[in-house]
């Protein structure tokens, strides 16, 4: 890392969480996993805090990804995810991701294409033909492309604090942000008609939309089409099933927070038949048979007949089905899946002197996301997979103190991003499930 983390007993400007709170977990942790894992639990967890996050005024707050100095609206979710299990202790710590929570739903507001954000109109970012009449993009955006969980993400924290907390402060503009949601998706059932577009010069094809910028041709599934993957990379298939799925899950919040906190009957109908739409299109079109035949979940599908078997690092992901709220971790469809995911039949797993696990054509080959490895654990049934996955994020971060991208499976001194707090969170995440501290369970 760049620098030493804020010490717990020294939290950052504006008193974002109560320090004997945290000082307790780890305490905790230390007990129950021992100085190693705790360490590092404290080191990642108190980076997040110290120097990751902007309060502002307005009541919300800007989160940075790590060494990129943007908020993607995944990430900002998923790097709050160990903090989760706190929050009913800790107001203040409450109070804080109901401002990351406000700041992502008005970045949706903005511009619901958008993956990423600046914290201002800076213009910083990349500047691509992208939209209607595809010229440009708004200066508080750092990058706009579309992916499904950009919008899930969000959904899932706002949800996830009403649930723990009962506070629905953060909830005050959700009624337009769920419209917005639910509306994108269903007009994104049928791309064709949809006005996006994204096109970047002098980059990888993986950094762009083939067909003046609309992506790869798709037929009508029932899914939802999105332009790029959690990796950010562009979708070889219209059809992200893992996105899909999430999109589910979310939907199923969306009915509850519009029943209950909002009282909007007719949101509510709308979501749950969005939902009843992109769940009868992933059975239908998104479950295919494997490498032996047997039925598993595809990675990408374009209602077309184009199928991708595999698995990406990043997360939606088919190994996180059952973490996402899609399936339980003994679904027989699943451990099909996650038998194939975890295997040479999926093209992006990799296995080397120092590691095996799920890597991602967004890093080079050969590389292992300990992000993935974390999802392996979180989603395991067996607590000796979850302790042995737990110590080897521990053995290969390469004496920097930090969790990275990914590194190599045969040298983990070769690894990509130095500081990318979202992997810090996820290693967080399973090293509370493996102390039993992890506490927050989300419904199915």
């Amino acid at each position: 890392m760049t620098s030493t983390p804020a010490p717990l007993g020294a939290p950052a400007a504006g008193a974002l969480y109560d320090p004997d709170v945290l000082a307790g977990l780890v305490a905790a942790v230390r007990d129950r996993l021992g100085d190693r894992v705790a360490d590092a639990v404290e080191r990642c967890m108190a980076d997040t805090l110290a120097r990751t996050i902007t309060p502002h005024p307005d009541g919300t707050a800007f989160v940075i990804t790590g060494d990129i100095p943007a908020m993607w609206l995944r990430d900002s979710t998923t790097q709050l995810a160990p903090f989760l299990h706190l929050v009913g202790a800790d107001p203040r710590l409450a109070d804080t991701i109901a401002a990351v929570s406000r700041r992502q739903q008005d970045s949706i507001l903005h511009d619901p294409y958008a993956n990423a954000f600046n914290d201002g109109p800076t213009g910083a970012g990349h500047r691509d033909r992208t939209g209607e009449p595809g010229t440009g993009q708004s200066p508080w955006v750092w990058e706009r492309k579309y992916e499904i969980d950009s919008l899930a993400y969000p959904v899932q924290l706002a949800h996830d604090l009403w649930r723990i907390t009962g506070r629905t402060d953060h909830l005050a503009r959700f009624d337009e942000v769920a419209r917005t949601v639910v509306d994108l998706w269903r007009a994104e059932q049928r791309h064709e008609t949809s006005a996006y577009t994204f096109e970047r010069t002098d980059c990888p094809p993986s950094d762009t939309l083939v067909r003046d910028g609309r992506g790869p041709e798709v037929a009508f599934t029932g899914m939802t089409w999105a332009g790029f993957r959690p990796s950010d990379d562009a979708c070889r298939y219209g059809y992200n099933v893992p996105g899909n799925a999430f999109a589910v899950v979310v939907l199923g919040y969306v009915g509850t927070l519009a029943s209950e906190v909002l009282h909007d009957d007719v949101l509510a109908g709308d979501a749950a038949a969005l939902r009843a739409d992109i769940e009868r299109g992933i059975r239908v079109h998104g479950v295919v048979p494997g490498p032996a035949g047997e039925p598993v979940y595809a990675y990408e599908v374009d209602g077309r007949g184009g199928v991708l078997l595999a698995d990406d690092g990043n997360s939606p992901s088919l190994l996180s089905l059952p973490l996402l709220g899609w399936c339980a971790a003994d679904d027989p469809l699943y451990t099909a899946t996650r038998a194939m995911i975890l295997s040479d039949a999926n093209p992006y797993y990799y296995s080397g002197s120092a590691a095996s696990g799920i890597g991602s054509p967004h890093t080079p080959e050969r590389h292992v996301w300990p992000i993935a490895l974390a999802i392996q654990g979180l989603t395991s049934t067996d607590p000796d997979e979850r302790r042995e996955l737990l110590d080897l994020i521990l053995a290969t971060d390469a004496g920097t103190g930090a969790v990275h991208e990914s590194f190599h499976v045969d040298d983990p001194a070769t690894y990509t991003r130095e500081w990318f707090s979202w992997a810090n969170a996820m290693f967080c995440e399973l090293a509370l499930e493996t102390a039993g501290l992890r506490t927050y369970r989300r419904p199915r």
